[in-house]
């Protein structure tokens, strides 16, 4: 479905992703993880067409994307929940998430998908007039999400969902990942909580510095020694 081939992305002279491949096969859930500035975000937003690769390509569905606008790539099926939720506060929530359809004409299945997501998260459907901003964060994360959705995505994206969150809001998130793996959607979910991703993952990658340098199941990864100690908090 997805294939990023020797893809290296720079800020001027620093380069934050250097030379990475991976993939996402259809279906699957895929964490991308590492710490603070290890180009997980860079890389999503690259694929998302917000940023511009200094060389290696971007394949979806058979297509090459790298050098295609973002509204496009939205167009073609890709979408991001982006770090810090990004969401319009003076705006209702109901407005937010039809913001998600921009590209959409139709009607009746903008309705269907906006019940969907209120299906979802319930809260958003019982607040849905009021604005964004009074939400709480993992409220806020929820509608992010939803936005996201909103474009019926065949690959939808998700950056830090669970990023300052309480631990019983957390597992929501993580719960709604799993069921929306569950109705088709692939995951590619970038994600500091390392335990709570790889639980979740089919398959996972360690960035570090801007370099892939682990990847295996998240059964795998979970039991690795290196992940345990540089990610999980243990000896």
């Amino acid at each position: 479905m997805l294939e990023v081939k020797d893809l290296v992305v720079a800020y001027g002279k620093v380069k934050a992703v250097k030379g990475i491949s991976f993939k996402v096969d259809q279906g699957q859930v895929v964490s991308l993880l590492g710490t603070n500035g290890a180009g997980k975000t860079t890389t999503l937003r690259t694929i998302s067409g917000l940023n511009r690769p200094e060389t290696g390509e971007i394949w979806f569905e058979g297509e090459r994307i790298d050098k295609t606008p973002a509204h496009q790539v939205v167009m073609k099926g890709l979408a991001q929940s982006p770090e810090g939720r990004r969401i319009f506060p003076r705006l209702t929530v109901e407005d937010n998430l039809l913001l998600g359809a921009f590209a959409r004409k139709d009607s009746d299945g903008i309705a269907k998908d906006l019940d969907r997501v209120y299906d979802l998260f319930d809260i958003l459907r019982e607040r849905r007039t009021q604005p964004a901003g009074t939400f709480s964060g993992g409220e806020q994360q929820m509608l992010a999400i939803g936005r996201a959705m909103m474009s019926r995505p065949k690959l939808l994206m998700l950056d830090e969902p669970s990023m300052g969150l309480s631990p019983l809001m957390m597992q929501r998130i993580m719960s709604t990942i799993r069921t929306l793996q569950g109705e088709g959607v692939t995951i590619l979910l970038v994600e500091q909580n390392a335990a709570a991703a790889l639980k979740l993952s089919d398959w996972a990658y360690v960035l570090e510095v801007g370099q892939i340098t682990l990847d295996g199941t998240g059964e795998q990864l979970l039991g690795d020694d290196r992940v345990r100690r540089a990610y999980l908090g243990e000896d």
